[in-house]
């Protein structure tokens, strides 16, 4: 829609607010609303101001006033507001200069387009990640000064197969086991209409669905899978995915979370990230090459696993992303590629052989990540690959889990904490800057931010399970 188109609908839909959503510098929806009578056609050029400082990771508060500028094509209806209510994704811009804020991750996603372009490589870049997560019961958590602890509960739960009761009705004995509940049907799957429900949401949105089924750990996994769309307009979708899961959740008086391993002993919520460039409408990653592909994709494959450990530090960007990336929970440590394997940090899918449908899949983000930020990352990496025709190597078309230490041998794994991952990020970031897609102060205000509010944060913290093996020393 264009700025009049947008107007018209929110009149015919009797629109009586409209809200203003951008993005903050970890991944999280902000927002705002006003009367709808202050929506106009200058409003979507004057911008509206806002405290910058008040959100994570951004300005200083002696220089705080900034600006959202309303995308047009991004218009809805927010589906869970009472009253009718006219949702529009934002640009944040500085309000003298009127150019965009470098930390703003919507702007940082359209340079890495841009970069894209002026590379002459491709005109898109499609991305289609495949986003999991837990719905619980309940969940509860606190940390002060002398207590810490996290109680979380789903009646789906393996834990819970010997009580008594599921809330006021009798167990049934139903619970997935765990590392089995991937695809079991009902009575053993619990949550296939709330996914369903979570699926119309996103389809009234314009947010094409493929796919939704319950996923490998018990407790109440699951996945929807969305149709790929360009970077931008992906991480849009993807915002907007996460706040359709967690409010349907909620309707149903449930919690959801994107949190990468909520719970020991089972695996971890992965985002599994499909991607492909485009030029003049026709897939450039196709080819006679390996698995069918070209040597453009191959190069691209090389950036990725070329930077990938200065990219965990984007695309796994949570202390707790590094309890899920470990082995044994079909966690993709290992850098290497091969076709179907999902031991491998990167597959080529096989289901069908059309040129559209070649493209690769990056398994190690979570869904924790900031989509913007992590999605720029990896086109940048992939792009950096061609531009240097950076070769992968050799295929690894085997079980990597089931090797020996001895023959994990050159197979490099990637990092094993998030400090380990900014590390790396710090030492490797000139891919990034190529284009001023990323510049040296998002960069360097990211690793700051992360380090304190996050590593720091945690680090300095006793563990609730340092009790249970330090008390009696």
């Amino acid at each position: 829609m264009n700025v009049k188109e947008v107007l018209e609908f929110a009149k015919k839909n009797k629109c009586v607010m409209f809200d203003l959503k951008f993005t903050d510098w970890p991944g999280v929806w902000q927002h705002i609303s006003h009367p709808i009578w202050m929506l106009d056609e200058a409003a979507f050029e004057d911008g509206f101001g806002f405290d910058g400082s008040s959100i994570r990771g951004w300005q200083a508060i002696h220089d705080s006033d900034m600006l959202m500028l309303p995308d047009p094509a991004t218009a809805m209806i927010d589906p869970f507001m009472q009253h009718p209510t006219l949702s529009l994704v934002c640009d944040v811009v500085d309000p003298i200069t009127r150019e965009h804020y470098s930390r703003d991750p919507r702007w940082i996603a359209k340079k890495a387009v841009n970069y894209l372009q002026s590379s002459g490589i491709g005109d898109t870049i499609y991305f289609g990640p495949e986003a999991e997560f837990f719905v619980f019961d309940t969940a509860r958590f606190e940390t002060a000064e002398n207590r810490g602890f996290y109680y979380l509960d789903s009646s789906e739960g393996r834990w819970n197969i010997g009580r008594e009761f599921d809330g006021a009705a009798p167990n049934s004995g139903y619970k997935p086991r765990y590392k089995e509940g991937y695809f079991p049907v009902a009575p053993m799957d619990t949550l296939q209409d709330i996914r369903t429900e979570m699926c119309l949401e996103m389809e009234k949105a314009g947010i094409k669905v493929e796919t939704q089924h319950h996923e490998v750990a018990t407790g109440g996994q699951c996945e929807i899978d969305m149709l790929f769309s360009p970077l931008v307009e992906m991480g849009d979708k993807l915002m907007l995915y996460k706040y359709i899961v967690k409010n349907v959740a909620r309707r149903y008086g449930k919690t959801a979370t994107f949190m990468p391993k909520p719970l020991f002993k089972d695996n971890g919520s992965g985002m599994h990230s499909h991607q492909s460039i485009w030029k003049g409408g026709k897939p450039l990653f196709a080819g006679s090459g390996y698995a069918g592909m070209s040597d453009l994709a191959l190069y691209y494959i090389g950036g990725i696993l070329k930077h990938a450990k200065a990219l965990a530090a984007l695309t796994n960007p949570t202390v707790n992303s590094y309890k899920r990336l470990v082995p044994g929970y079909e966690a993709p440590v290992n850098l290497a590629y091969s076709s179907r394997n999902r031991s491998a940090a990167i597959r080529i899918p096989m289901y069908s052989m059309s040129p559209k449908a070649k493209r690769i899949e990056v398994r190690f983000p979570d869904p924790a990540c900031n989509p913007y930020l992590a999605f720029a990352a990896m086109a940048m990496a992939g792009i950096d690959g061609i531009e240097n025709k950076i070769h992968p190597g050799e295929p690894l078309d085997k079980n990597i889990y089931a090797l020996s230490a001895e023959e994990r041998v050159g197979v490099p794994s990637m990092p094993g904490s998030l400090e380990d991952a900014l590390s790396h990020l710090e030492a490797d970031k000139d891919f990034l800057l190529k284009g001023d897609v990323f510049t040296e102060d998002a960069i360097e205000s990211w690793i700051a931010y992360k380090r304190e509010a996050e590593v720091d944060a945690v680090r300095l913290r006793p563990h609730p399970h340092e009790f249970e093996l330090y008390f009696d020393c």
